[in-house]
């Protein structure tokens, strides 16, 4: 793994996470590593599910893969934040 796919995936979990974050309802108290991790995730199991049902062999930009990454990312940033909420306290 080379040091751009490394950078690469940061900053898509970044996004797809932060986008995970305005999606989900309520306040999210989770640090920012959290929500790339989350994000890294989503965007992993996004590509999964999407290739399972056979939306991948788009050309373009896969508008159907990127909206599963962001549903997945919703649930996941909600997830963490009630798990994380209750270990903070």
């Amino acid at each position: 793994m080379s040091i751009g796919s490394v950078i690469g995936a940061l900053v898509i979990g970044l996004v797809l996470g932060v986008l995970g974050k305005l999606v989900a309802p309520g306040k999210q108290g989770i640090p920012i590593w959290l929500t790339i991790v989350v994000g890294i995730v989503a965007a992993f199991l996004g590509t999964f599910v999407a290739r399972i049902f056979g939306v991948v062999d788009t050309p373009g930009i896969d508008w159907i893969e990127l909206l599963v990454q962001i549903a997945l990312a919703a649930v996941g940033v909600t997830l963490a934040a009630g798990i994380y909420g209750k270990q903070a306290h």
